[in-house]
């Protein structure tokens, strides 16, 4: 129980943002659950979880806002996944993941894991340390938006 405490107090730490002081980051994480409604239709339900178990759906949301005078140029936000999940996704095609805490970046079907002493094979969600997002467009001033990955809690 305390572990699965540890892990939603680590789900909820910001990714780190890198770019101008002036943008502010914060990022909130949620339980998908799909349940039926009263007429027997699937309905999807977000909610903040208490305590997460092996197996739970999670939607980490991250959002920005430029607080500054000026547009914030080359906004890129970092956000680590917590050991305990499994990355699953994410719908924003500039995101690229590392699969080796950070030092390698791209698409993650292009990437390549070590599988043995001289043997390779594709990288898989499980495999995701970090997502990153660059902005291609600056921020201007005042403006907010979000971004959102999904994982599932080993």
């Amino acid at each position: 129980m305390f572990k699965l405490m540890l892990t939603i107090a680590a789900l909820l730490l910001p990714g780190v943002a890198l770019a101008a002081d002036s943008v502010a980051l914060s990022s909130t994480v949620f339980v998908e659950k799909t349940i039926a409604d009263s007429g027997g239709k699937a309905k999807v339900t977000l909610y903040e979880p208490k305590v997460v178990t092996p197996g739970d759906r999670l939607v980490f949301i991250l959002n920005y806002q430029n607080r500054g005078l000026a547009a914030a140029n080359n906004f890129v936000v970092t956000n680590p996944l917590p050991s305990a999940v499994a990355y699953q996704g994410t719908a924003d095609a500039s995101a690229e993941v590392s699969i080796d805490g950070g030092k390698i970046w791209g698409i993650l079907a292009l990437l390549k894991v070590a599988d043995g002493p001289s043997k390779w094979r594709s990288a898989r969600p499980e495999d995701v340390t970090h997502v990153r997002w660059t902005m291609k467009q600056a921020i201007p001033a005042g403006a907010q938006g979000k971004l959102s990955f999904r994982g599932i809690v080993r």
